[in-house]
């Protein structure tokens, strides 16, 4: 299981950010930012949810309970006007493996797509 002070450091890297600029986001000291991700000392639960929503992700992923960074409300989010993330899940939860696999690689050529496209501000080749 990773520790808490790891996956703080990670998403405050992720996030561009030194200790100094996430302590004065929080308002905290800077050294209450190192004591958090030198596992020195761990934060109360208030503060855990503080970071939690700071960074976008649950309390169970910062305590390396789960490796699923969304909070339940991004399930919620509409992908169109009649489907939400929620919908999509369900969706795919009740077709058989061999369909499910399918959703799986299409997804991933779609990434693949994306990833691949230029950047808006850039002129395709």
């Amino acid at each position: 299981m990773k520790k808490l002070g790891t996956t703080l450091s990670q998403l405050r890297s992720e996030k561009g950010l030194a200790q100094k600029e996430m302590a004065a986001c929080l308002n905290l000291s800077i050294s209450a930012i190192s004591s958090y991700e030198n596992d020195v000392h761990a934060p109360d639960p208030v503060m855990l949810c503080r970071l939690a929503e700071f960074f976008g992700v649950t309390t169970d992923y910062l305590l390396g309970r789960t490796e699923y960074r969304c909070p339940p409300e991004a399930l919620k989010k509409h992908i169109t006007s009649d489907y939400t993330l929620y919908n999509i899940v369900d969706t795919v939860l009740t077709l058989n493996q061999e369909r499910q696999t399918s959703v799986v690689d299409f997804v991933k050529f779609m990434k693949h797509l994306h990833d691949e496209a230029p950047a808006p501000d850039q002129p395709a080749d």
